[in-house]
């Protein structure tokens, strides 16, 4: 398989009561094309921060990462956001006043990827896929139940037409039977799409089901088998 994101010597720490705090030590890794990847660690060991450096939401203060071969900061990271990755929150950061087909077809628009056929078969065809029908499709976001919100946002996700999806705990506001369909979800745009998954998560349950367990531990990834 072909690398789609390389991190190579990341640093990155803050000042926490007038000491410097390192999070990441000359951190580097691979990841590969159409791979389901989950980052388990501890508390505070800098999970979120390193899927924030991956998605170009914050700045690394030495080291590169490359898209593609490409080095990020080189990209832009505005355009590198809008582009060539999508993002899975948490809180699944919906437009709570439009559909679930309108928040997709918002997200069709905000990318310069080019989009094929029609935005609204498109979008319809996208939530069909992750599991939700046409009925529930035309329903506000806020009227959807969580676990519904979060497919929404998974499809919002890959609407743009990118192969690199990040999610940050994206299990962590669901239920048990719940959270394993959004993994089965995960499963299926990696090994059927193609699409390359890297979810930060605490769940051992979770990581269990992808493909490659990474462990965050003393500022370094570490594979786990």
């Amino acid at each position: 398989m072909s690398t789609i994101l390389k991190l190579e010597d990341l640093c990155y720490g803050y000042i926490d009561g007038g000491y410097k705090r390192e999070i990441l030590k000359s951190l580097s890794y691979e990841f590969e094309e159409g791979t389901f990847y989950t980052i388990l660690g501890p508390s505070g060991s800098g999970k979120t921060t390193l899927l924030s450096l991956m998605a170009g939401l914050d700045t690394q203060e030495s080291g590169k990462i490359y898209f593609q071969g490409e080095d990020i900061d080189q990209i832009g990271l505005y355009q590198y956001r809008r582009n060539k990755i999508g993002v899975v929150f948490q809180s699944y950061n919906l437009i709570s006043y439009l559909t679930a087909r309108e928040n997709l077809e918002l997200a069709m628009t905000e990318t310069d990827n080019p989009i094929p056929g029609s935005h609204q078969d498109l979008a319809y065809a996208l939530l069909k896929m992750v599991g939700i029908a046409s009925t529930k499709a035309d329903r506000l976001v806020s009227h959807l139940s969580g676990g519904e919100q979060q497919r929404v946002a998974i499809a919002r996700a890959i609407a743009g037409n990118v192969d690199l999806i990040f999610a940050d705990e994206p299990t962590g506001n669901l239920d048990t039977a719940t959270e394993e369909e959004i993994i089965r979800l995960f499963q299926m745009l990696a090994e059927e799409y193609g699409k390359t998954i890297i979810a930060v998560t605490h769940s051992n349950e979770v990581s269990k089901l992808s493909d490659r367990r990474i462990f965050l531990r003393g500022g370094k990834l570490e594979d786990l088998h």
